[in-house]
């Protein structure tokens, strides 16, 4: 069995960001700038944004973070927007979620330009993905086919199980696995809330990429021997006799599932820390989009 090691890929990966930032300087280059919106005081979004933030600084990059009241309107958010689209200086972008209830969500991800929508959310850079076209990838998604990559997981001619359907990792995964190349050439089914006998479906697949938020869902006996296992669900769980009060799980019961699996990714350092490293490495790319364009 081996481990998809999430923390040293993606330490590996801010490292090569790290070098192609040096050369940068020393051709006297502009270094990339990513930017982050949070607007109220959530406090799992801070921790968040405030990793992005570091991040960036590790690798070299410029960062901005725009931070708003929990009361900012949506003509407010749409206008700070507006700022970080016409700004030259700023090469991608996000803004996080979840926002305040008095805010169009998808009003929001629609006004952010594709060209730096590095969180790959805006529907042009999804339909761009959808075609196999070059895009910006959703940086959860990107995350895991680089792990598979990295690691060599065998995905052609391979069954792969997604749990989870959502715009943000399900929904992506899908198409991205089904997509010609490596990672994908895979024939890929998609469960979700409303499928029946999920346990006949998993028993079958080669790879189960689950991303429901329900801990320990993934149970031994619903996985067949030598399954690649990518678990990018991540729950706090309270429990008291804990310092912190609460443990952080996965949606597979890894000590079980483990013994079963060819590849399986921990929970945490897996997926969660190859999210940021991807980000990172879309604001490179748009960089160098950016640069072109201009030459």
């Amino acid at each position: 069995m081996i481990i998809l090691d999430g923390k040293k890929t993606s330490n590996d990966i801010k490292n090569e960001i790290t070098e192609v930032v040096q050369e940068m300087k020393t051709r006297g280059e502009k270094v990339p700038h990513l930017a982050a919106v949070i607007v109220g005081n959530d406090g799992a979004s801070l921790t968040y944004v405030g990793s992005k933030v570091r991040a960036c600084e590790r690798v070299g990059f410029e960062s901005t973070m725009v931070r708003m009241p929990n009361t900012t309107s949506e003509t407010e958010l749409l206008r700070e927007i507006k700022k970080l689209n016409d700004n030259p200086e700023i090469d991608g972008f996000i803004v996080q979620l979840p926002l305040p209830k008095q805010i169009d969500t998808q009003k929001v991800l629609m006004a952010v330009d594709p060209d730096k929508d590095v969180d790959g959310f805006h529907p042009t850079n999804f339909g761009r993905m959808a075609l196999d076209m070059s895009t910006f990838i959703p940086a959860t998604p990107f995350g895991i086919l680089e792990l598979m990559d990295r690691y060599n997981v065998d995905t052609q001619g391979k069954h792969t199980v997604v749990i989870g359907r959502s715009h943000i990792v399900g929904r992506p995964m899908s198409i991205l696995m089904g997509r010609k190349g490596f990672p994908g050439n895979s024939t890929v089914t998609l469960t979700h809330s409303h499928t029946k006998n999920i346990t006949q479906i998993t028993s079958q697949a080669d790879i189960i990429i689950t991303a429901l938020g329900v801990p320990g869902f993934l149970k031994a006996e619903m996985v067949k021997d030598d399954v690649v296992v990518i678990d990018v669900g991540i729950t706090r769980v309270p429990d008291e006799s804990r310092e912190r009060g609460y443990y952080i799980t996965g949606d597979v019961d890894f000590e079980n599932v483990s013994k079963k699996a060819s590849h399986i990714t921990p929970v945490p350092g897996g997926v969660g820390p190859m999210t940021i490293a991807m980000l990172l490495k879309n604001t490179l790319l748009a960089r160098e989009r950016h640069l072109a364009a201009n030459r």
